[in-house]
């Protein structure tokens, strides 16, 4: 069959420099993983549609269609325009598997979670005109996670995404991951993260695991394997496992990593223990000092509009991120992701204020904060990124005593005028 794998995205303005940065910088795993696990026997093309534009006259069997919830919405269109011209259409993605009737309404199947099971399936019935409407299979064991196959990707990329475990057993209020991989965690075999990473064209990557720190072991292992290789990489890790073992940051940094990216969310430990987010922010600072010690770039994540923030909050997390020397920092709005605790409390509560999909880039205001206005929560964390992301304070990050040499200052100033662009254009209002 000819099989067309699509990853749906929501145009911005700005547009020639998002396809570029997003497409070449943060490459998609879900279209090279969803390649590798489609059998040999069937032609496949693949559309990454923040790079590449959809072409309808596509003449082929199937459409596969996967998207995150801000671009739910122009998945449906998608989804609609290829029916409209008679094609079989498929939907999956954290949007899809989290409201799956809402998805069917616009395709003729929907793949529900993880997909190395049920996609492979799904083609075999098709074929043998036996396609159902909804594809669910139980979390896929680690050992059958294959190599992702990047050889059909059309666009030019610097770095690239790989896997080395999925799924999250930490049950934060606000995330939806689990919708896809659920909370049980799963581990490849190093052997074959190895050889994926081998494999790799760029000489730069990042981990898209949810965190690095879940299983300290394994990571320690794997980071030993990776030494020879080489390669430049970024990863996640919980701050409070971070803070405990720095064998393991010395050999992150022996095994070529440059940043630790860290979820801290937020500087109150209320809001903290108020959405299951096991965080002690007692330990911040010296975890980050830690981390900076090995010259390894902190890239902090916070979100504002917990029950507990009011519109003071920006300034203390200002004060507080300049005070602990975080080299970068991606401010986003609290947001309700289908699939996530979140999302059912708020709805239960009627505070969600719209289901506008595009809406939900954590850059919009969706529902009804509790100690502040909604403008107030908007502005506020605009005004923050404006502040932190100034030129003289990125300059100054760059030359940070203590840590940076001026060897590698000038790197630094490009990581975070990358940081900067990837914030700001998540804030910016879609087309």
């Amino acid at each position: 069959m000819k099989i067309l794998l699509i990853l749906a995205h929501s145009k911005r303005r700005g547009l020639f420099l998002y396809r570029f940065a997003s497409s070449a910088l943060q490459p998609s795993l879900t279209l090279a993983q969803l390649a590798a696990i489609t059998p040999e026997k069937h032609d496949v093309d693949l559309v990454d549609n923040r790079s590449s534009d959809i072409d309808f006259k596509w003449d082929g069997d199937i459409v596969g269609i996967s998207s995150l919830t801000y671009a739910a919405n122009h998945a449906y269109e998608i989804a609609d325009k290829f029916r409209e011209k008679g094609k079989t259409v498929v939907i999956g993605g954290y949007h899809a598997s989290a409201l799956p009737k809402e998805a069917k309404e616009h395709a003729d199947s929907i793949v529900v979670g993880e997909a190395e099971n049920s996609w492979p399936k799904l083609l075999s019935d098709f074929e043998n005109g036996k396609l159902k409407s909804f594809y669910k299979s139980k979390p896929v064991d680690g050992n059958l996670v294959p190599n992702a196959n990047r050889n059909l990707q059309r666009n030019v990329s610097f770095l690239s995404r790989i896997q080395s475990t999925r799924g999250c057993p930490n049950k934060c209020d606000f995330c939806s991951i689990a919708s896809v991989e659920t909370n049980k965690f799963r581990k490849r075999p190093i052997e074959h993260v190895i050889k994926e990473i081998k494999s790799l064209k760029t000489s730069s990557f990042s981990f898209d695991d949810s965190s690095l720190t879940i299983d300290i072991e394994y990571t320690k292992e794997l980071f030993r394997q990776m030494k020879p290789l080489k390669k430049k990489f970024s990863c996640y890790g919980n701050v409070n496992v971070l803070n405990k073992n720095e064998d393991l940051l010395k050999l992150s940094k022996e095994a070529g990593c440059n940043t630790w990216c860290v979820g801290f969310e937020s500087i109150s430990q209320k809001n903290l223990d108020k959405s299951n987010k096991r965080n002690q922010v007692n330990i911040y600072q010296n975890a980050i000092k830690k981390i900076h010690k090995y010259n390894l770039r902190v890239k902090g994540l916070f979100m504002f509009g917990f029950d507990g923030d009011t519109p003071d909050i920006f300034d203390a997390t200002y004060k507080k991120i300049k005070k602990w020397n975080i080299d970068s920092a991606y401010f986003s709005i609290l947001t309700p992701f289908p699939g996530s605790n979140l999302y059912k409390r708020l709805k239960k509560e009627n505070r969600i204020n719209t289901e506008d999909w595009s809406k939900y880039t954590s850059g919009y205001v969706v529902f009804e904060p509790k100690k502040m206005t909604a403008d107030e929560l908007f502005n506020k964390t605009n005004e923050l990124t404006n502040k932190f992301y100034s030129l003289s304070n990125m300059i100054a990050a760059s030359f940070r005593p203590n840590y940076s040499s001026i060897l590698i200052a000038p790197t630094n100033l490009l990581f975070n005028s990358i940081d900067k662009s990837f914030v700001k254009m998540r804030m910016n209002p879609y087309e």
